[in-house]
């Protein structure tokens, strides 16, 4: 498997999320440069750091702590029957992690409820520590010093970045995290920049990204298993979490207000108290007036007058409530094929367009969109370096994603953006191809004086020389050339081998000490033009004779110069 800035893990993959949720993604990107299945460490065991006995962060809190509970349902004074309450603001953030790792991982089929029980069981959702609505929290939420009295034995990683301590480490964050650990597989969930795991947000996408390590399928018990004691190597603690994970899977959930500080809501009781009424006065009479006194009848009795009677309105016909217009379609804005080169960026962001049932476009819609390897090995990357972003679509409904950048192998992939409604999901996948970045034309290097032999007394020196550097008729600056005496290799024709210093008696440089004789040396890096110049080239006690030199690349392109020594001139 490979980091999530490298490979999104399978071939077959739907996006998988909870519907009602995508009105809250945001419109970053909710996994930013984070390790995925079995990437950066080995797959988290029972040994892991993050699974040792590192105690309870609860312990710093004062009292019993106990679920927040959902407040009475309207109009009835009870809460409903087996909804348990989180903070709103954990919810969201289980949720979005869900969201997340379905985009980049949907093999792992990780819930959200499962989350929600490793987040009770740690920390009761942050509770008691004055859960914000930005994910943080006003109280740090710190474990046990692991200095092994009475827990693990885990010395600092981290020099007290995250947890405060620079001697040990501690646990850490409303799902305690292992400082060493979140090194690993800290993640951004809720598209500020940050990766911390203080904020309930990026730690919930953390945590998710952690127990699918290696590539697991949560909906199998035993990786299921496997993940948990990954996590805390306890047997209780699975139970645990399984427990809530289920309660919240069969009960129902319901999103609470988030408590202050060290304090839960305090359940409600069974009925309301019944509102007293107060009873009905007799009028005020003056002092000496008999109560309730009888009124004389006047005789005759006069004839009321009779009203005229009122005609009855006639009812309007009530008009029909229009339902509110729903996600209809998502479809693909061009039609310009996804495709480019290995390494290279793909001509521009690929857009979708997202159209409601009353056919207006659906502004503001958060559409998924990911990246998905197929066998052949060919990746594109979106957002820099990430597999997996979340855009919002624009007043016109039009959503787009920023540009991909081919990955370095060649081969194909599928482009597939998502979008979700209450109901139902819309999914667009595009095929994409990586071609081969073609091979390198190679380094050609010549004489600017031409072709020919050089010609040299003995004695003299050969001067001048220059050399151009050029790759398909274009100069190449900075190519670095050795130039160097060789000779034939016997029996090989057209193999060259540098000549023996100690015994060779052809042309030479002059080195740095008094009376060096160089027979190889670097020459300096060709210019802008691609030329470089050969130091004078001395044939002082030379015999006559044909010598040859050759000039070297880096990637071993050759010339072969020959020089011809003639005999002094008298």
């Amino acid at each position: 498997m490979k980091p999530l800035h490298r490979h999104v893990v399978n071939t077959s993959r739907k996006v998988l999320c909870t519907a009602a949720l995508a009105a809250s993604l945001t419109t970053a990107a909710v996994v930013t440069n984070t390790p995925v299945a079995g990437a950066g460490e080995a797959e988290p065991t029972p040994d892991s750091p993050q699974a040792a006995d590192r105690g309870d962060a609860r312990l710093d809190l004062p009292g019993q702590l106990a679920d927040p509970v959902v407040p009475p349902a309207a109009g009835t004074g009870t809460a409903a029957e087996g909804a348990s309450g989180i903070p709103a603001t954990a919810l969201d953030a289980y949720k979005r992690a869900e969201v997340a790792v379905a985009a980049a991982l949907p093999t792992c089929k990780l819930p959200w409820a499962l989350l929600a029980g490793i987040g009770r069981v740690e920390s009761v959702h942050a509770s008691g520590y004055g859960l914000k609505s930005d994910g943080t929290t006003e109280k740090l939420i710190r474990g046990p010093r692991l200095d092994g009295n009475g827990f693990a034995k885990i010395l600092d990683t981290d020099k007290g970045e995250w947890d405060g301590d620079t001697e040990y480490d501690r646990a850490f964050g409303p799902l305690q995290f292992i400082p060493s650990t979140w090194a690993t597989w800290k993640a951004d969930g809720n598209g500020d920049g940050k990766r911390d795991a203080n904020n309930i947000y990026d730690a919930a996408l953390g945590a998710g990204l952690y127990l699918c390590s290696g590539g697991k399928d949560l909906s199998l018990p035993a990786d299921l298993d496997k993940a948990i004691l990954g996590y805390n190597s306890s047997r209780e603690y699975v139970n645990s979490v399984l427990g809530y994970m289920r309660q919240y899977q069969q009960d129902g959930t319901a999103g609470i207000p988030n408590p202050p500080v060290g304090t839960y809501p305090t359940p409600p009781t069974s009925t309301l108290p019944t509102p007293h009424v107060p009873t009905a006065q007799p009028p005020a009479t003056r002092p000496g007036t008999p109560v309730n006194p009888s009124r004389p009848t006047p005789d005759p009795k006069p004839t009321p007058k009779p009203e005229p009677s009122k005609p009855t309105p006639t009812p309007e016909p009530s008009k029909p409530t229009p339902a509110p217009a729903t996600l209809a379609k998502l479809e693909r804005v061009g039609d310009a094929k996804l495709e480019a080169q290995a390494g290279s960026l793909f001509a521009e962001g690929t857009r979708f367009k997202a159209v409601l049932s009353d056919g207006k476009p659906a502004a503001g819609q958060a559409v998924v969109v990911a990246v998905e390897q197929d066998t052949t090995g060919g990746t594109g990357f979106v957002f820099g370096d990430e597999s997996s972003v979340v855009v919002r679509t624009d007043a016109d409904g039009v959503a787009t994603a920023p540009r991909l950048k081919a990955g370095p192998q060649a081969g194909t992939f599928t482009l597939r953006a998502t979008a979700y409604d209450a109901k139902s999901q819309f999914t667009v996948a595009l095929d994409g191809k990586v071609t081969a970045k073609p091979a390198a034309e190679p380094l050609v290097v010549t004489r600017t004086d031409g072709t020919g032999p050089v010609k040299a007394s003995a004695g003299t020196a050969v001067k001048g020389l220059e050399f151009r550097a050029a790759r398909g008729g274009e100069p190449v600056a900075g190519a670095r050339l050795t130039a160097a005496l060789v000779e034939e290799v016997a029996g090989r024709p057209g193999v060259w081998a540098p000549v023996d210093p100690k015994t060779a008696k052809g042309p030479w440089f002059k080195g740095a000490a008094a009376g060096e004789k160089l027979f190889a040396l670097e020459l300096p890096e060709t210019g802008a033009d691609g030329t470089t110049a050969l130091p004078d080239l001395l044939t002082t006690d030379v015999p006559p004779g044909t010598y040859h030199l050759r000039l070297r690349t880096a990637d071993k392109t050759e010339l072969i110069v020959t020089i011809e020594v003639t005999a002094p001139k008298a």
